[in-house]
C-alpha cells in the first residue's frame, strides 16, 4: 500500500472509493508531508508510546503514527471513512480503528485496557467547529493524558497561548493554561489540505501539567469568573460579574477583592491573569 501523504495518493484512494467530503464533518485531509513529519516529531512519539488519534480521515497520519509508536487506536465518526481506512491501514498489525464519537467514548478505560492506565498521547486533525470543546473535554474530565497534538485554526492556537492584555487573551486562553503548557510547532497554510480551508491553520502541542500551575479552591467557580469577566470584554470586572445571569456577584464584594488584591476597582477581565483569577475565585467563594 502506498504511503498516503501526497494529492496525487490521497486523490486515488478517495476517487476508488468514491468518497465524498461531507460539510457536516467539516473534512480537510493533509496532504503535506512536511507537516505531517512535524506533528510526529512534536508530538514526541516514540516506540513505546501508545497514541489514541482522533478524526483519522483517510489513514494518512495514521500511517505516519503507527510507524512512530507501538500501538494506534483511531477515532473515526463517519462511516464512509471506515472501508478506506480498513484498506490504507492493512499493513499495519498495531492499529485498531473504532467508529464512535470521541466524546461518547471511554478513553479512562481505553488507557487502563491498552496502556496500563499510563497517560496516552492524543493526536488530532479535527474540524474545527468541535476541535476546543473536545480538546476541553479531554483536560476536564481528568483521563490521563501526556499530551495533545491538534491541527486548530490558526487564530485558535494564537487565543491557547496569548497572555494577559493581548486581544487573543480570553476565557479559552486560560482554561487551555491551567491544563497544559501550549506550544505552536507550525503554521500550516490552506494548500496543505484537501480541500483547501478558508483559514490558515496550526499545529499546536498541549503539555499536560504534572501539576496546575495554580491553586484554587474552586476551579469550576473560577471558570465562571471568567467566562463571565470575558463576555463583556470592554467592562470592567465589577459590571461583568454583576451582570452575569450565572453568577451576579455584588459590586462591593468585587470592589472589597479586588482592593485586597491591590488592583484598581476600574480593571478590565483581559488584565488579570490565571493567579490573579484564582485568587479572586478564593477571595469570592469565602
Amino acid at each position: 500500500m502506498a504511503t498516503l501523504g501526497n494529492p496525487q495518493e490521497t486523490i486515488a484512494v478517495l476517487q476508488k472509493y468514491g468518497f465524498r467530503f461531507q460539510k457536516k464533518f467539516g473534512q480537510n485531509f493533509l496532504i503535506d508531508t512536511h507537516v505531517l513529519d512535524k506533528i510526529i516529531a512534536a508530538a514526541n512519539i516514540g516506540s513505546e508510546d501508545f497514541v489514541l488519534e482522533i478524526g483519522p480521515g483517510i489513514g494518512t497520519m495514521t500511517q505516519y503514527l503507527a510507524e512512530a509508536a507501538r500501538e494506534v487506536v483511531a477515532v473515526e465518526i463517519d462511516k464512509n471513512l471506515l472501508p478506506i481506512l480498513e484498506d490504507t491501514l492493512s499493513d499495519y498489525s498495531n492499529v485498531t480503528v473504532i467508529h464512535a464519537d470521541i466524546l461518547k467514548l471511554d478513553i479512562q478505560k481505553l488507557a487502563e485496557e491498552r496502556n496500563a492506565g499510563r497517560p496516552i498521547k492524543v493526536v488530532a486533525n479535527l474540524p474545527y467547529y468541535i476541535t476546543t470543546p473536545i480538546i476541553m473535554e479531554l483536560f476536564e474530565s481528568e483521563v490521563p493524558l501526556d499530551s495533545v497534538t491538534v491541527m486548530v485554526q490558526k487564530e485558535v492556537a494564537d487565543r491557547m497561548q496569548s497572555g494577559p492584555g493581548s486581544k487573543e487573551y480570553g476565557a479559552l486562553s486560560l482554561a487551555v493554561q491551567y491544563y497544559a503548557e501550549p506550544y505552536i510547532v507550525a503554521n500550516v497554510p490552506p494548500n496543505c489540505f484537501m480541500p483547501r480551508p478558508a483559514v490558515g491553520s496550526a499545529v499546536i502541542r498541549l503539555t499536560r501539567h504534572k501539576e496546575k500551575p495554580v491553586a484554587v479552591k474552586d476551579a469550576s467557580f473560577m471558570f465562571k469568573l471568567i467566562r463571565a469577566s470575558f463576555n463583556q470584554r470592554r467592562k470592567t470586572l465589577q459590571n461583568g460579574l454583576h451582570n452575569s445571569s450565572e453568577l451576579r456577584v455584588d459590586k462591593e464584594k468585587v470592589a472589597r477583592a479586588l482592593e485586597k488584591m491591590e488592583l484598581s476597582p476600574s480593571v478590565r477581565g483581559e488584565k488579570l491573569d490565571l493567579a490573579q483569577f484564582a485568587r479572586l475565585a478564593d477571595l469570592l467563594s469565602e
